[in-house]
């Protein structure tokens, strides 16, 4: 009910892809059927422009996410800037590395196979975990100059990578709205701050022009 709130108030589409919990929203180079950049930044994009009434333009398309899905749109924004105008996280999976994580040593074991299966054994060479994961791209993201939009929960277990993003984007001065908030990794968290993140893209796209009355 909230996105369609969201969608109706501001007058634009609200399109929610399925990208997995564990996927990275990465084209993995070891595991072939998981494409979901390719999918994501072709398919989605395709299939939409080809059914509504959108701006079949880069300043009329913005991209976030929440969790493994807040990495997803700032990796998916930051090797395609020629596709979004501005792109958001929240509570973002922002290393792909979880021992940079505050979860349990049982939950890591039980997540790494599924790293693995994307990105291989950690530890291997070259690293696919650092190389991509979101965190190191700061320097892209300057050179884009995108607006961004970021934010996590101070209880979080994903705080750490957020706040180390932000330390990095404020160090080589690339403007970015980055917030903390009370609360954790959870759908009270996310309802909160969706709207914050739409009145923002709104903004943008208004700015852009791109906005029906």
């Amino acid at each position: 009910m909230l996105l369609h709130n969201l969608a109706d108030q501001y007058n634009i589409i609200i399109v929610t892809p399925e990208g997995e919990p564990l996927s990275g929203y990465l084209d993995s180079p070891i595991q072939k059927d998981n494409l979901f950049e390719t999918y994501i930044t072709k398919e989605v994009i395709e299939k939409i422009d080809n059914t509504y009434r959108t701006v079949r333009d880069r300043k009329g398309r913005v991209i976030t996410g929440l969790s493994m899905g807040g990495h997803g749109a700032l990796y998916l924004s930051t090797r395609h800037p020629d596709l979004y105008c501005a792109a958001g996280s929240m509570s973002g999976a922002l290393d792909l590395s979880a021992t940079h994580w505050k979860i349990t040593p049982e939950f890591a074991k039980q997540i790494a196979p599924q790293f693995a299966r994307i990105l291989g054994p950690v530890g291997s060479t070259p690293d696919l975990y650092a190389l991509n994961s979101v965190v190191n791209m700061a320097d892209k993201m300057k050179a884009n100059g995108l607006p961004l939009i970021i934010d996590c929960g101070v209880d979080d277990f994903l705080i750490e990578p957020n706040r180390e993003l932000h330390r990095r984007l404020v160090y080589n001065q690339t403007p970015h709205d980055y917030t903390e908030h009370p609360g954790g990794h959870t759908w009270d968290y996310w309802e909160n701050s969706l709207p914050y993140h739409v009145l923002f893209f709104q903004k943008i796209l208004k700015g852009n022009g791109v906005l029906t009355p």
